[in-house]
């Protein structure tokens, strides 16, 4: 019989910019349980599994709801680990049981302000127009012609290329960017790109004000503020 989707929030311990970020405290809970809590409330979700190589983040995830059958190996807990490399090997461990499940759901931790319409939308998206994927995304904060890389002398002349000197950024259209904030794929179709964005893969746009990425001191702030005052609008 098919369950739901089986959702995998990647939680590892240390963090270069932002020490023990995954458990840093948000709004009385550390940041990775907000996703937790997340799947938790989504109804196509029938597994949570955290993917962390600390067994003080593994008691965390156990508490919050989640299961954590195992510890991550070490090497597969680096800085330059990817995200595919931890779920292809959660899955290899899973072996048979991953026939139970309709597709995979990524939360990454640093998405707290996602919440579980958002990964029930996106499950939507995915199995109403039978993508082979589907990924959150944001309207960007500036277009990307307004972006460039500064030299070390800081000067400006070839900042903005010529063709864009001058033109309001309303006369560029919407932008988007990937946010970070739900992955949905099928399993077979993951393990054989090893990657969440196949050919055809869908974006499903969120709010800006759910698409914090936390890797930095001042994300965290900006994270902060915002679930702080969405738990003052719900109370």
């Amino acid at each position: 019989m098919t369950a739901g989707y089986l959702a995998i929030v990647t939680a590892r311990a240390g963090s270069k910019r932002l020490p023990d970020k995954n458990i840093r405290p948000l709004c009385g809970h550390p940041l990775f349980v907000w996703s937790v809590k997340a799947a938790l409330a989504a109804a196509s979700v029938s597994r949570i599994i955290v993917s962390t190589d600390s067994p003080y983040y593994r008691e965390i995830a156990l508490k919050a709801g989640a299961d954590c059958p195992w510890l991550r190996p070490p090497e597969l807990a680096t800085d330059t680990t990817s995200s595919a490399d931890v779920v292809a090997d959660m899955l290899d461990r899973l072996g048979d049981e991953l026939a139970r499940y309709r597709g995979l759901v990524l939360l990454q931790p640093t998405s707290p302000l996602r919440v579980a319409a958002d990964i029930e939308a996106a499950i939507g998206l995915y199995e109403a127009r039978q993508a082979p994927a589907v990924v959150t995304v944001s309207e960007a904060e500036c277009p990307p012609a307004w972006m460039g890389q500064l030299p070390a002398d800081g000067c400006m002349d070839h900042f903005v290329q010529p063709q864009f000197r001058g033109i309001r950024s309303q006369d560029l259209g919407l932008w988007y960017r990937l946010n970070g904030a739900v992955y949905v794929i099928g399993i077979d179709t993951f393990q054989r790109e090893h990657g969440f964005m196949p050919t055809g893969t869908l974006g499903y746009v969120m709010p800006r004000e759910r698409s914090v990425d936390v890797d930095t001191a001042f994300d965290f702030q900006v994270a902060n503020a915002l679930m702080s005052a969405r738990a003052h609008r719900d109370t």
